[in-house]
């Protein structure tokens, strides 16, 4: 399974992105799709994710703010970002889930100006 983000870039604070990322290569089995964030010092942690079943989970610090979506006929998952902090502020991984192996993109960096 490989995992392509894209749309990271600098915004300022309040501001909208929207990330997307596209499965390729063995795509079958693929339960959960999703997005984990890094910032520098810290720990890899849970942004978003979404079952095949629709069901979705979300770090507390983004609810309200954070809408994930997956296009399953596209195999592409996605992340709208809306009134966007500096403590965002991180290198956002896709992370795909397959018959219990995690996958992971490159990762792209989205930075929030205060």
């Amino acid at each position: 399974v490989q995992l392509v983000e894209s749309g990271g870039g600098l915004v300022q604070a309040g501001g909208s992105l929207k990330l997307s990322c596209a499965a390729s290569g063995s795509i079958f089995g693929i339960d959960t799709m999703g997005w984990y964030r890094q910032a520098p010092g810290k720990q890899r942690e849970l942004v978003a994710t979404m079952a095949n079943t629709r069901t979705t989970n979300y770090a507390d610090s983004v609810k309200g703010r954070f809408t994930i979506s997956r296009d399953n006929a596209k195999n592409t998952v996605y992340l709208q970002m809306n009134g966007l902090k500096p403590e965002d502020t991180a290198v956002y991984y896709c992370y795909a889930l397959k018959w219990y192996v995690n996958y992971w993109g490159q990762g792209t960096q989205v930075t929030v100006s205060s």
